[in-house]
């Protein structure tokens, strides 16, 4: 499977999220051999959309020359787009949110009906494409915490979409915590090899996954520095 990952953290690859990626990578690499391109979004140069939708109208020729006309290729040529965030003020990092305004040149500008809502008839083939969102926060609290970004990305990715979200992860760049990081990244293994092999994971799976490591009063006690 060519799988793309667009990591949105500026902190790229030390990035307290890209430790639940890269497990959940190295599941499914325990199932088959996967063929990984990551890209650190912050290092891209990419132009923000001006909305002059010039893209839409012109078979998907965007007025920016940057970095996105080979980007848009490589999510074409995937299988799998995952995307690795942090959450930033209840969404996606500014970086990330640049380049997905940018991926406007794979719709045109007619739109037609699906279902209950209406979207935008694609101007490229990306039947083929499924997405994974990986999105780690600094609270210790799963809920209403991730529910915005969630909903943007079913809005943006409507079908085969999987989600993994994972409170208190500043844990993972925490050497000190690995008695209770360890196993929830094992967890994430597990539920790499699940995706790899069936194409899900099992809400349950999914649930404990997102649960906090540690009681949530005990670590904003820790972050506050209030812990006795």
């Amino acid at each position: 499977m060519r799988i793309l990952v667009l990591n949105g953290s500026p902190k790229r690859d030390v990035s307290d999220t890209m430790h639940i990626t890269r497990a959940l990578i190295e599941g499914m690499r325990d199932a088959a051999e996967q063929d990984v391109l990551t890209i650190h979004v912050i290092d891209q140069h990419i132009e923000y959309c001006t909305g002059c939708f010039s893209c839409m109208r012109n078979g998907g020729t965007c007025v920016h020359h940057d970095d996105m006309r080979v980007i848009l290729e490589s999510i074409l040529q995937s299988d799998l787009l995952l995307l690795s965030f942090p959450l930033y003020c209840y969404g996606m990092p500014a970086p990330l949110k640049a380049l997905m305004d940018r991926t406007l040149p794979l719709s045109s500008i007619a739109m037609q009906r699906v279902g209950d809502r209406y979207e935008h008839v694609g101007q490229a083939d990306f039947s083929h494409l499924r997405y994974l969102m990986v999105c780690g926060c600094g609270f210790p609290n799963s809920t209403r915490n991730f529910e915005p970004a969630v909903a943007q990305f079913k809005l943006m990715f409507p079908s085969d979409h999987t989600i993994v979200t994972v409170p208190e992860s500043p844990m993972f760049n925490a050497p000190e915590a690995d008695e209770v990081t360890a196993p929830r990244l094992e967890l994430v293994r597990r539920a790499g090899r699940q995706y790899a092999e069936t194409g899900s994971i099992e809400p349950g799976l999914l649930a404990e996954i997102g649960s906090p490591m540690i009681p949530e009063d005990t670590y904003a006690a820790i972050v506050n520095g209030t812990m006795a």
